[in-house]
């Protein structure tokens, strides 16, 4: 790196997950190695707050909608700032980006983000966002970055992908007994868990029905986040018979490694849209045991057999066989763990991440 760099985001979500996280962790090691970034969301976005929280520069733009009173308040933004790239993340402020940079002079150049495997439609406008405004496209996966490629068009010279990294000296295998004392939960139990935002697709609908029919009856199942399906989850909870106390729903939690040292099982029953779920990574990291699909960019990380069993997406059957297998073998959900740990620690840590996307923004503002 010869210099630093001025580097703004765009998030129009108003929502949680693993996209915000990045958008933060990424910024945040960027912060430290010495670039000014900056962040542009809506005032009312959870990001906002969090991003205030971890000390991340922000500022409120009410762009959650495609508006002209958002498009006029992102380009007055930009053209406060002039950054020397922008970096954009959800739909909507990827359009209204796209548009308000082409007032700008000089133009910034921008780079489009694209976390999640749902397909991106094949359109000429799409075409024009991702083929002709966007300098380069990164993707959290390789399948993603293919599909781009294969249906919509993009020249793979335009297309990169850089996974999600995370802290690996911060997600590392710890004591259960501990963890679990400190939580508050039960200690002679076994303690199978997700961590995901409780939205349709992430699965949790299967994994309560499939939970409920395994033959352990001391298993518990423990939630860890919150979102639109939280009474849809309860309600289905209440439904099957399940006693609330085998299933706990904790909601959002800040001490993610902790939830994770509880475990004997980690589940992520994702139906959909993932690219690399960083809950995902975290649990490979600390060591756990993992039962997922192979959507979106997962079995990019898990491989059947090896680093974890994977599923197919809605089969509560298959779910709940593969949870049984591993709680009866100990030492089969020691193997994979340690297998998915050796993954995570040479392909999933931040400073990858950051020198990858060091080296990206780089080359767009060098214009090669």
């Amino acid at each position: 790196m010869t210099r630093s760099w001025h580097i703004v985001h765009t998030e129009s979500s108003l929502g949680w997950g693993g996209q915000e996280i990045r958008i933060l962790t990424e910024s945040i090691g960027l912060l430290q190695r010495g670039h000014r970034v900056e962040l542009l969301c809506p005032e009312e976005a959870n990001i906002f707050q969090e991003a205030t929280t971890r000390g991340v520069p922000v500022t409120a733009t009410p762009i959650a909608r495609k508006n002209l009173t958002g498009l006029l308040a992102l380009r007055a933004r930009l053209n406060a700032l002039r950054p020397d790239i922008l970096i954009t993340h959800s739909s909507t402020d990827s359009w209204l980006s796209a548009l308000a940079t082409r007032w700008l002079e000089p133009s910034v150049p921008l780079i489009r983000l694209r976390h999640i495997s749902a397909p991106v439609p094949v359109n000429p406008a799409n075409r024009w966002l991702y083929g002709s405004v966007s300098r380069l496209v990164i993707t959290t996966g390789e399948g993603i970055r293919n599909r781009l490629i294969a249906v919509n068009g993009i020249p793979a010279h335009q297309v990169r992908s850089i996974p999600t990294g995370i802290d690996l000296t911060r997600f590392t295998p710890g004591e259960r007994q501990s963890a679990r004392m400190k939580l508050g939960l039960p200690l002679d139990r076994p303690l199978i868990g997700i961590i995901a935002t409780l939205r349709s697709w992430k699965g949790h609908h299967e994994l309560v029905e499939a939970f409920a029919r395994i033959n352990h009856p001391t298993a518990h199942l423990v939630l860890v986040g919150d979102g639109p399906q939280e009474v849809a989850l309860r309600e289905r909870i209440q439904r099957l018979g399940l006693p609330p106390e085998r299933i706990p729903m904790v909601g959002r939690q800040n001490n993610i490694p902790e939830w994770l040292h509880a475990l004997d099982l980690f589940v992520l029953p994702s139906l959909a849209n993932e690219g690399v779920p960083q809950a995902l990574i975290q649990a490979m990291a600390c060591g756990l045991a993992i039962v997922s699909t192979p959507v979106g960019g997962i079995p990019e990380m898990i491989t059947h057999d090896v680093s974890g069993l994977l599923v197919a997406p809605g089969d509560i059957l298959a779910l709940g066989q593969a949870m049984e297998r591993l709680l009866a073998n100990p030492t089969l959900c020691q193997q994979l763990g340690a297998e998915a740990r050796q993954v995570a620690l040479e392909r999933c840590s931040d400073q990858i991440m950051l020198d990858r996307m060091e080296e990206a923004i780089g080359q767009v503002i060098s214009g090669r």
